[in-house]
């Protein structure tokens, strides 16, 4: 079996060393090194390219959100954003430069590697919480979510997946079934070649897939 290979970039050395230790010991994941800045991470990277990041926001020389950005455009892998900040303009801003999640760092082992593994897998992962506060916030830009080819009804449910509705709740706002609700999501997903529906909810809160 293949194991995912993981770069941990952070300031802290305790939690650094805590994200080793616990991926060190599951025959599933490889870590190729260890950095307390942006920098340090890419310059791993470029010598042995990972699978997935684990990033932190707030680092010296040169933070997540910076390195994210670099570590997109020049394709050195996936990036999941972990932080003890859940501030409104930074889930945007490490978004839009390209993350493929965003955690808060108060999650059990098993929890943090299915995150890992889900990012690795091609599917967005984000706080529900944070979703929330993303959808409440005035100033969210919808730049690259494009409604052209949307009915008004896809629309509703769309916008209610980005405000972290389940599906049953869904049902409940609209009036419809649960099982419409889930035909609706299954058949946006597929239009718009997502896998799941928080990256559909990435997708119309800040334009990025």
């Amino acid at each position: 079996m293949e194991k995912i290979k993981v770069i941990i970039a952070d300031d802290s050395d305790f939690v650094r060393d805590g994200m080793r230790i616990i991926l060190e010991v599951d025959e599933e994941f490889e870590v190729l090194g260890c950095a307390s800045n942006g920098r340090e991470a890419i310059a791993i990277a470029e010598r042995t390219p990972p699978d997935v990041f684990l990033m932190d926001i707030q680092m010296p020389e040169m933070d997540g959100i910076e390195a994210t950005a670099y570590i997109v455009e020049k394709g050195l892998g996936k990036v999941l954003i972990l932080t003890t900040f859940d501030d409104d303009e930074l889930v945007q801003r490490a978004l839009k430069n390209g993350a493929k999640g965003y955690l808060i760092k108060n999650h059990t082992p098993e929890h943090l590697k299915q995150m890992i593994k889900s990012v690795y897998h091609g599917t967005g992962v984000m706080e529900e919480a944070l979703l929330e506060n993303l959808a409440r916030n005035n100033e969210i830009t919808l730049s690259g979510f494009s409604a052209e080819g949307y009915t008004p009804r896809e629309l509703d449910i769309v916008k209610a997946v980005a405000e972290g509705l389940s599906n049953k709740e869904i049902a409940e706002k609209l009036f419809i079934s649960e099982g419409t609700v889930k035909n609706y999501i299954t058949s946006i997903l597929s239009k718009e070649n997502l896998s799941h529906r928080t990256a559909l909810a990435v997708y119309y809160l800040t334009g990025k897939k």
